[in-house]
């Protein structure tokens, strides 16, 4: 027997998922149906599958399946979309909503223009287990690890186009040295704050953004040197504003969700 399901196709800065609200419809193997729908050519096409659901501890929850079914602990663009889809699908009136997922409560500020969420400025917390590490095996690569509440590793260098992501980044996301898998991203300084960035993401391979890994970049930019506490980083798909406010700790976000477009699918019961 198959049942009609509403999905909506969702970007943020390129960083495109499927979302499904999951107060109105049930996923009961999210993880399958993450690797069905994600491929391009044969499923909807997307980065993964995002549930949005109810919270005990917060307005909202999300859960996110990369396209290789792994459940992540948090994505920063995924974050920004769900303010928009709440807002304007009608399920919450609030310009400011709490968000539960793996890595902790985020809260959503929205921006609006005519009633429509234009940016969104996450609370992404503080960043944590901050270690430069240098790879022997890698021609003695210097990179700077960063968790975002999820794990990122961050290498600056200075011509970013010559860096053959596909091949590194599958060596570096599964080195021994995380046995969890880590998110790999590649930057450049372009000129001052402003940081071109390309990502290799764990589950998913290359992707056109990474919220948390633009944090992560910004946080390492700081660290070495390379940067003061708000740049804007520049991605395949779009540029965010990230800012480490130096008295709380805490990385803001901002950016754009953009809604590509409504489908419905079938499934199995």
């Amino acid at each position: 027997m198959t049942k009609t399901i509403q999905f909506t196709k969702m970007h943020g800065a390129g960083n495109d998922y499927i979302y499904i609200n999951t107060l109105k419809f049930q996923i009961n193997n999210p993880e399958e149906k993450s690797i069905e729908w994600s491929k391009p050519h044969t499923g909807i096409g997307s980065d993964g599958l995002v549930l949005i659901g109810r919270s005990e501890i917060a307005d909202f929850s999300m859960r996110i399946f990369n396209a290789d079914g792994s459940e992540a602990l948090m994505c920063g663009n995924a974050s920004r979309c769900i303010g928009k889809y709440l807002y304007e699908y009608g399920l919450t009136t609030k310009q400011s909503i709490t968000l539960e997922t793996l890595s902790g409560i985020k809260v959503l500020n929205l921006t609006l223009e005519n009633e429509k969420v234009t940016l969104v400025t996450v609370d992404m917390g503080s960043p944590s287990e901050i270690e430069k590490i240098v790879f022997q095996d890698f021609d003695n690569l210097n990179s700077t690890q960063v968790s975002m509440g999820n794990p990122h590793l961050v290498t600056f260098v200075d011509d970013i186009e010559q860096i053959a992501l596909t091949e590194i980044g599958p060596q570096l996301e599964n080195h021994s040295r995380f046995p969890n898998r880590i998110n790999v991203e590649f930057a450049q300084v372009i000129k001052d704050n402003v940081i071109r960035m390309r990502v290799w993401e764990r589950g998913s391979g290359i992707t056109q953004a990474c919220g948390t890994g633009a944090c992560a970049t910004a946080v390492a930019a700081v660290i070495n040197g390379k940067a003061d506490r708000k740049s804007e980083i520049i991605m395949d798909g779009g540029s965010l504003i990230i800012e480490w406010d130096e008295k709380t700790d805490k990385i803001y976000m901002t950016g754009p969700a953009t809604k590509v477009f409504d489908g419905t699918i079938e499934i199995e019961e």
